[in-house]
């Protein structure tokens, strides 16, 4: 369960990760797209989260998604940083979305 340092550090380079499978790299598509301001969830993306999940997972995923994103944000908002729970650890670094086109 979770991920390994190495997937981590690989996160902002998913799609061209073979750490990560096409489900995988499906669900990190809906999560960026998710995150986009404005949400930026095409139809085809849809259409193919469609194929791997029925209704009900779709929903989980999309409330998870969510969820860690109203997370974030409140925190960013209040200017909370950082409990310190990941020190010495690995932590992946943002990278601009754009850039990994």
């Amino acid at each position: 369960m979770g991920l390994s340092d190495k997937e981590l550090l690989a996160l902002p380079f998913y799609r061209t990760s073979d750490l990560f499978n096409e489900i995988e790299k499906l669900v990190l598509d809906y999560a960026v797209a998710m995150s986009r301001t404005p949400v930026a969830v095409s139809d085809e993306l849809f259409a193919k989260l469609r194929t791997h999940f029925d209704d009900a997972q779709l929903v989980e995923l999309t409330h998870v998604i969510a969820l860690e994103n109203m997370r974030g944000r409140f925190n960013r908002a209040l200017g909370v940083g950082s409990a310190g729970f990941s020190e010495g650890m690995v932590c992946a670094v943002p990278v601009d979305a754009d850039a990994i086109k």
